[in-house]
Parts: C-alpha cells; sequence; structure tokens
C-alpha cells in the first residue's frame, strides 16, 4: 500500500508532461444567438469538413452571451442577433474591433399553432394583437433586453399596439423559448423570426411585420478581445464565403456581406 503512495507523485508527474488533447488551436468556441442554432450548425459542420477543425457553439439569448463574455466566459468568437448586444461588446473591450461585420439579416414575424384557427392576419397600423390573443397570451422573448423582445416591443410601438399587448405578453428567455411556447399551444399567438418559424412544423406564419416598423434585424459577428486562437481568422473567413452563404440562405437569411470566395 504504501509502495502505491510512493508511486501517486510520478504519475502526477507523467500526466503533466504527456501530450494534452488539442483544444484551444484545434476548435472554436463560438457564443451566438439562440436564433441562429440550425443554420450555425450547418455552417460549423461545413467549416470543420473543411478544415478539420471543431466548432463548438453555445446558443442563448445574445444579451446573456455578452454578459457572459464580461464575467470571464472563454470564447472565440460572438455571434450576435442585435447591432444593441455587440455594441455592449465593443464598449466594454470584450471585442476586436477590426473583426466586427454585419453578416445576416432576418425578418419579425407573427405565428400561431400549426392547428390555429387563424389563418392570414393583416399587420398595420392599429393592428390589434391583443384582441387578437383573446383570453390567452402572446409570446415573446424578454422585451427589455433579448433581441427578439426588443424588435417585437418596437414594432409594437410603432403600429400603436403596445399599451393594449403588454399586460398580455408572456416572455421568455430567449426565441427559441417564445417559439416553443406557441409550438406547445402554451400561447395562441407569437412574435418571432421568421427564420425560426421555418424550422418548428408545429407553428405557422400567419402575418409579417412591416419593415419599417422596427430596425433591421441585423447580426454581426466578431472575435473576442481575450482570444490568441489562431483559428479564429480562418473562421470568421469562412462565415464570409459562398459555401457559408448558401447554408445561411438555405435556412432563410439574407446574407449582408460580399463573398470573399
Amino acid at each position: 500500500m504504501f509502495a502505491r503512495f510512493l508511486a501517486l507523485p510520478c504519475l502526477i508527474v507523467a500526466l503533466a508532461s504527456a501530450p494534452q488533447p488539442l483544444i484551444a488551436q484545434e476548435q472554436v468556441t463560438v457564443f451566438a444567438a439562440a436564433s441562429l442554432k440550425n443554420a450555425l450548425d450547418d455552417a460549423n459542420a461545413a467549416f470543420t469538413k473543411a478544415t478539420g477543425v471543431k466548432v463548438v457553439a453555445s446558443y442563448e439569448a445574445s444579451s446573456a452571451l455578452a454578459r457572459q463574455i464580461e464575467q470571464g466566459a472563454r470564447a472565440d468568437v460572438f455571434v450576435s442577433a442585435d447591432l444593441r448586444w455587440m455594441d455592449y461588446a465593443a464598449e466594454h473591450k470584450l471585442i476586436k474591433l477590426d473583426t466586427r461585420v454585419n453578416l445576416l439579416s432576418s425578418k419579425l414575424v407573427l405565428i400561431a399553432p400549426t392547428d390555429s384557427r387563424f389563418d392570414r392576419v393583416t399587420i398595420g397600423q392599429g393592428f390589434d394583437i391583443a384582441r387578437l390573443a383573446g383570453d390567452g397570451r402572446i409570446a415573446v422573448a424578454d422585451v427589455k433586453a433579448v433581441p427578439a423582445g426588443l424588435y417585437a416591443k418596437a414594432a409594437l410601438e410603432k403600429l400603436g399596439a403596445w399599451t393594449a399587448a403588454e399586460p398580455k405578453l408572456a416572455q421568455a428567455e430567449n426565441v427559441r423559448a417564445t417559439l416553443a411556447f406557441v409550438a406547445r399551444g402554451e400561447a395562441p399567438v407569437g412574435i418571432v423570426y421568421e427564420t425560426d418559424a421555418r424550422i418548428e412544423p408545429k407553428v405557422k406564419i400567419i402575418g409579417a411585420f412591416p419593415d419599417d416598423s422596427y430596425p433591421p434585424i441585423t447580426y454581426p459577428v466578431a472575435a473576442t478581445s481575450d482570444s490568441k486562437n489562431a483559428r479564429v481568422a480562418a473562421y470568421l473567413a469562412f462565415l464570409r464565403t459562398q459555401a457559408a452563404k448558401a447554408i445561411f440562405e438555405k435556412n432563410g437569411f439574407s446574407f449582408l456581406v460580399r463573398p470573399v470566395s
């Protein structure tokens, strides 16, 4: 038994000096808006296939991700669902400004469960979403912090529907949770991105918010200021390629940059 304890320090030294798994330089860690999951998973798979470099992505509300990075969470790349939280990251020196690019765009839509009696709704000035919801709730992302909620609030305010709608809001931590509320029938209507609605078979789009009723939905991307990962430049470059453009457009996003290859 004593011999086993004597051998323990030698084992620790051996493990410490042994070749370690290639982590930091052989994978890229991405913090991305929840609404990007399907499209970015596809893009990441294509990048890995082309380069052999693994991409580990964490998806959540942009507000939560920006704060996690600020608190020291390790990430190489941040992709926000709006300019506000990328601006926040810039102001707090969390990103490398020269890597920042407005990459994608989407649209804001009104959804209902697929078995809903609602079919098509015209959304314009004076739109009464509160009346449409009846005794039910209106599913939205957090209107104080989450981009999808901020866009939704802006649209409802512009259309004169906010005051009546606010008491009926069922606010979720991110847009995918909002989507789930409606998919499960827990809310008769909800406001999400068109790209989210397209991936959920249990909901249908019943209306589109006018483009001028909310700020342009913009997805900026940037490398984080603390990242020393040599693979990040290649990853960011890949997101701007024709191959990535095809993937994002297949998932319903508009590509905002000229493809580099």
